[in-house]
């Protein structure tokens, strides 16, 4: 599967293993989801229906090792990331909320007998889970948050707020992140657990064929064991999001692939002044320009991704992926909806339906601006958050 804006033979760089697990992705994505995916966005609806799917190609927690799990490598997971975001924004948001984050939590700071419970089931779709960090006065800086777990009679009682939370109104299970007496701790919760209400958030303008939501915790009674046994402070909710972060990476690529692909191919057919849009050096150009963006993305993702393959990427780098690959995937997708012109604002072409999906990407799991502070104090030495 050659890629029309691939200037540089990418695959080259790829195993065939690699090849052929971003091929059956993308077979997936082009079959069952490109068809589809303009209702499912008009009308705001995740098809819960795919999930399924989603499981038998072992995309849930499919860099985990055992539990039913694939055990891809990261890499691996990469290129997934991008056939999926290629559809849509939501859909790479499913497997990486199931598994970057809930499935994460459990794996690395669970007990055995939490990873037992949930981690089979998680990864056969048979179970969804949420995580909760973010709340409404909460997002930048969650060490702010103010949801509280208090021990009574040998319980864990939890009350707080969370928002923007994915899955939680379809999830089975939620990992929320809590204050106690002593430090920030997180908790296996039921989402049948008296007390957990989900609201999904309406009037979206971005990431509609997506569930996100605002939960509410009310004397949410806990027993010893639901909480997470193996860490304590924000290491714990950070460690899950930097796996989060390195999907975006490659997914916001695969977006911008996708609105590259709808514009070149409209650029060949569509007529102005007796030939094609193709045939102009100003339609040239922006076809150049974001093909070097694309192909410039790719790289930097697959190089972070054999650092993390390596054990050797850190956390800074892991920024720098996120940073420039959703800043330049936004841009992308904008200029190709150029191309479109008029008929670039219609949901029969993606270009815009990715722009409006990064609009939120760029904002969760870190925003430019947090990034690009992260960065700073790396090249400085000097933190600047306060």
């Amino acid at each position: 599967m050659t890629d029309p804006s691939d200037l540089i033979d990418f695959d080259s760089l790829l195993s065939s293993e690699e090849r052929g697990l971003r091929d059956s992705v993308r077979s997936f994505v082009n079959s069952e989801i490109k068809p589809n995916i303009a209702g499912w966005y008009e009308k705001g609806v995740f098809p819960l229906e795919i999930v399924p799917d989603m499981a038998k190609l072992g995309l849930l927690g499919m860099h985990l090792e055992g539990f039913g799990c694939a055990g891809r490598s990261a890499v691996e997971y990469g290129l997934a990331a991008a056939e999926l975001e290629a559809g849509d924004s939501g859909l790479r948001t499913f497997v990486s909320v199931q598994g970057s984050l809930a499935m994460s939590a459990i794996y690395k700071h669970g007990s055995q007998e939490q990873k037992q419970e949930w981690l089979p089931a998680m990864a056969a779709g048979e179970a969804i889970g949420c995580f909760g960090l973010t709340e409404p006065s909460a997002g930048s800086d969650p060490g702010s948050m103010r949801t509280f777990a208090r021990r009574d009679k040998g319980d864990w009682v939890l009350n707080g707020s969370k928002r923007w939370i994915g899955l939680a109104s379809v999830a089975h299970v939620a990992i929320i992140w809590a204050l106690t007496e002593e430090g920030v701790r997180g908790f296996v919760v039921p989402t049948a657990t008296p007390g957990f209400t989900a609201t999904p958030i309406g009037s979206k303008l971005s990431m509609r064929a997506s569930i996100q939501c605002d939960v509410q915790l009310t004397d949410v009674r806990l027993p010893e064991s639901a909480a997470l046994p193996n860490v304590t402070g924000l290491k714990g909710p950070l460690s899950c999001l930097n796996e989060a972060r390195y999907g975006i990476m490659w997914g916001a690529m695969g977006a911008a692939r996708d609105a590259f692909e709808a514009a070149l191919a409209y650029s060949g057919t569509r007529m102005q002044f007796d030939k094609p849009l193709a045939g102009y050096q100003l339609t040239q150009q922006k076809l150049v320009d974001m093909a070097l963006e694309i192909n410039k993305g790719f790289l930097l993702a697959l190089h972070l991704g054999r650092k993390k393959d390596a054990g050797t990427l850190a956390p800074e780098q892991i920024s720098v992926g996120k940073l420039n690959n959703c800043r330049e995937a936004i841009e992308i997708c904008r200029q190709a909806r150029t191309i479109l012109g008029g008929n670039g604002i219609t949901l029969d072409y993606s270009p815009l339906r990715h722009a409006n999906n990064l609009e939120s990407v760029r904002t969760y799991e870190g925003t430019d601006e947090v990034h690009t502070l992260i960065l700073g104090q790396k090249l400085t030495g000097i933190a600047a958050f306060r």
